[in-house]
């Protein structure tokens, strides 16, 4: 007899039977209760955890870790404020006073009829366009305090989160499937990735008439290499997951721009969601891959309908599917995973364990993922904009694409430009373009201070302005943020290391310790109490994170500090007094991660200076 389901019973059940009860889509399953029941209870993981034939506590560190779910009641609409760098000089404090007013709750709270939540959230990808917040899944952009207490009262009288978009946006944001008033402020338009005519599909067709062999060829030959930050090279890392030996192969990328003051993505996903899926499925047939996963970061929900339009139009137009273009046996589909909110997942291992319905923390390596990626399967990871270079590459050749950029760096760069200048938006570039052109293009107001690469590049000052964005200069994987000599230094660095210790997955001690007391001493030199020790402190600390962390984010953490006391030393010394009593402060990395290794109940991965090894 079939078992009656009521309540909570109910909508757990129908989430799970919405994704055939498949456990590596509970990030999905989870996002459908919480829309439908405002949280994700104990007593809802309890039923969950039978329904999918696992525990509860497993339910429980997912909800945990991704930053959308929650074990406490939402309210029916959640304001989540864009707390970014850029969002705060923009006045996103005035902002929030206003809607918290209004609401007559603070930050981080629920209103009592559980109507509205309010809480302030990581980049969410609206620099340009800031201060800038999530209504539920809608974007508002521009906001003032007049505009935040005109919203408020709109949805106390109506809470219809697409009422609240006067204007629509421009190119595809004004699609009814989007319905967003963000701007794509392209400022600038190069030949590779945001000319006015693309050819459609010119690079699939071109490619299923080659071997697969020789597309990963003009893939290598074209220099092409990561457009996410890292900068690996795409002809190598597809050879090496067509060389290893399985049944399946897989392709995901990577839409998970989460670095601060980053956009380019989101520019591509609205309006060349065809060039992704197709570099996608060249990919697919040089690896001999069957199946593709788009995750998606969750600040982008707005974006899914359309995104789910393209794929079904590409499924009907045998873009997608069996024999692809009419290519016998070459099969191959791309389903869309929405991630949940966690910076750490923008790292290929940790992205990976997202899209298996895991935490999203990194794996260990070796195995890569190019050998034992997603299930254990070898997957190749790139990022949207090197799924659309790659497409380009096939349609125009390798010495074309070569041709441009310099040597090591070839082609063009998104970046997203943000801060103190008139011109915010998206600027297509050739590699090798210098920082005072990109500063010019970009109306710049009295540059003192640039950040190139997001939280995790290089802060330069006037001195460094003459360098090239490249590779082997300046990489960065599409950020690039401008403030006049109004703004602090120090508050800038305290923000990153902020947001690292706020993202920070918290598996490795490194990390999740060395950058709070990183913090800690940056705003003790804030506050003019600092000792010349105290920079030989932050040097060695952040030498030790880079070299002991487990994964990307704590390698990278550090950075800010360390390229801010290169640049702006005079800074740090106006700062920093010499000790009186004639000792010296030294830095012991052992007792300072003491405590956590306590906590932690493990090792650090400091040097064994007796067995000669990490001891973790």
């Amino acid at each position: 007899m079939r078992k009656v389901r009521k309540g909570i019973s109910a909508v757990v059940y129908r989430s799970c039977k919405a994704f055939n009860h498949d456990r590596t889509r509970i990030l999905d399953i989870l996002r459908k209760v919480q829309t439908s029941l405002g949280c994700i209870s104990g007593e809802t993981m309890e039923m969950l955890a039978e329904e999918l034939s696992s525990h509860r506590v497993e339910i429980e560190g997912l909800v945990s870790f991704y930053s959308f779910f929650s074990e406490k009641p939402k309210g029916k609409i959640t304001i989540r404020l864009s707390d970014d760098i850029v969002d705060r000089f923009a006045g996103v404090d005035k902002v929030a006073k206003v809607f918290s007013d209004e609401l007559g709750i603070g930050m981080g709270q629920t209103s009592s009829d559980l109507n509205f939540s309010l809480e302030y959230t990581s980049c969410i990808g609206m620099s340009d366009q800031a201060p800038a917040a999530l209504i539920n899944e809608s974007v508002v952009t521009k906001l003032t305090p007049q505009s935040a207490r005109t919203i408020v009262r709109k949805l106390k009288q109506n809470p219809v989160t697409s009422n609240l978009v006067k204007k629509k946006g421009d190119g595809n944001n004004a699609d009814p499937l989007i319905n967003a008033p963000v701007k794509n402020n392209i400022r600038r338009k190069g030949d590779v990735l945001l000319a006015d005519r693309l050819p459609a599909e010119a690079g699939l067709k071109k490619a299923l008439k080659m071997k697969a062999d020789a597309v990963i060829q003009e893939i290598g030959h074209s220099g092409l290499r990561g457009r996410g930050g890292a900068g690996y090279s795409t002809g190598l890392k597809w050879e090496l997951a067509r060389k290893a030996k399985a049944k399946e192969r897989y392709v995901i990328c990577n839409a998970d721009e989460g670095e601060p003051g980053t956009f380019k993505d989101r520019v591509l996903l609205t309006e060349r969601p065809d060039l992704i899926f197709e570099g996608m499925t060249i990919a697919a047939y040089a690896i001999g891959g069957t199946k593709g996963i788009l995750y998606l970061r969750a600040e982008y929900a707005y974006l899914l309908p359309y995104m789910e339009s393209s794929l079904k139009k590409r499924r009907t137009a045998g873009l997608l599917g069996k024999n692809i273009t009419g290519k016998k046996g070459f099969a191959f589909d791309i389903r869309i995973q929405l991630g949940a909110g966690a910076y750490i997942c923008g790292e290929e291992s940790s992205l990976i364990s997202s899209c298996e319905g895991l935490r999203g923390e990194p794996k260990t390596r070796p195995p890569f993922p190019v050998e034992k990626g997603f299930l254990g399967f070898p997957t190749v990871v790139n990022n949207v904009e090197t799924f659309c270079c790659a497409a380009r590459i096939l349609d125009k050749g390798a010495r074309w694409f070569s041709g441009i950029g310099t040597d090591q760096s070839t082609g063009t760069k998104l970046l997203s430009i943000s801060g103190d200048c008139t011109r915010p938006g998206i600027y297509e570039v050739p590699y090798g373009v210098a920082v005072t052109d990109v500063l010019d293009m970009a109306g710049a107001d009295a540059p003192a201070i640039v950040q190139v690469g997001g939280a995790s590049g290089d802060m330069i000052g006037r001195s460094s302005f003459h360098r090239k964005i490249s590779y082997e200069d300046l990489p960065t994987g599409g950020s690039f943020m401008t403030f006049n000599a109004s703004r602090n230094v120090l508050s800038i660095v305290d923000y990153f290391l902020e947001f690292f210790v706020h993202e920070s997955c918290g598996y490795c001690t490194p990390c999740r310790v060395g950058n709070v007391f990183l913090r800690e001493r940056i705003q003790k030199i804030k506050n003019g109490l600092a000792e010349e020790a105290d920079l030989r402190y932050l040097k060695d600390l952040s030498n030790t994170i880079m070299m002991t962390s487990r994964c990307g984010l704590g390698h990278t953490s550090p950075k800010p500090v360390l390229s801010s006391i290169a640049h702006f030393p005079i800074v740090y010394a106006s700062l920093t007094k010499e000790r009186t009593d004639g000792r010296q402060a030294s830095f012991d990395i052992q007792k300072a991660l003491e405590e956590s290794r306590r906590i932690a109940k493990r090792q650090s991965m400091i040097y064994d200076p007796v067995y000669g090894e990490a001891a973790d």
